[in-house]
């Protein structure tokens, strides 16, 4: 299966009708145009997984995320090595096209926000719409299922969460959902689990 450029290019209007902030620019358009190939080859859930592998392959790889990080690499150098990874770690098929594809056109920089993009799409398919929380250190089990129990309740749906950690926030967490703006009474709930959060 081969992938183009122009694959990615002339998906922009999916990305433009999409209501979530997260999928945009560069990475937009590439996580649309990975979307459309894996709905149409009936593998969202396999593409989903292949991509949750590779995303905690790069949390857990300094190496690997130096790799997708570093403009000094030449594109031949990233996709050998990409290539690599991707046949230790068995992960093939479209998934692994499109990271190729990726590295090959020198983007493997944004690809975190590709994968967010992804899920995101995947997310709203299946009527979940996805936020994102950015906190300034890992949220403990209990602090996840409130913060999702409290955007739960405001959405009306099922929310798919992605959380990011940002030290830079000094405390606390800040809240995307989808197109939607946090109304006051959410902000209340949210601003209580940041002081619960910061007493530990």
């Amino acid at each position: 299966m081969r992938w183009h450029l122009a694959e990615c290019e002339k998906r922009k209007t999916f990305v433009v009708a999409s209501s979530s902030p997260i999928v945009s620019g560069i990475a937009g358009r590439y996580a649309a145009a990975l979307f459309e190939l894996a709905r149409e080859a009936k593998s969202l859930d396999t593409v989903s997984a292949a991509l949750d592998s590779f995303s905690a392959m790069l949390d857990s790889s300094p190496e690997l995320d130096r790799l997708v990080r570093n403009p000094v690499f030449t594109a031949e150098e990233q996709v050998g090595a990409l290539s690599a990874v991707l046949a230790k770690a068995k992960i093939e098929g479209v998934a692994a096209n499109f990271l190729k594809l990726v590295a090959s056109k020198r983007r493997l920089f944004a690809v975190r926000g590709m994968i967010a993009g992804y899920r995101a799409l995947v997310a709203e398919e299946q009527g979940i719409l996805a936020a994102e929380v950015t906190v300034a250190a890992p949220m403990t089990d209990k602090n996840r299922s409130a913060v999702l129990e409290a955007l739960e309740s405001q959405a009306g749906k099922k929310i798919a969460l992605t959380e990011k950690v940002d030290p830079a926030i000094i405390g606390g967490l800040v809240v995307k959902m989808g197109s939607r703006m946090i109304d006051a009474s959410l902000k209340t709930k949210l601003n209580a689990m940041k002081i619960a959060m910061n007493n530990g």
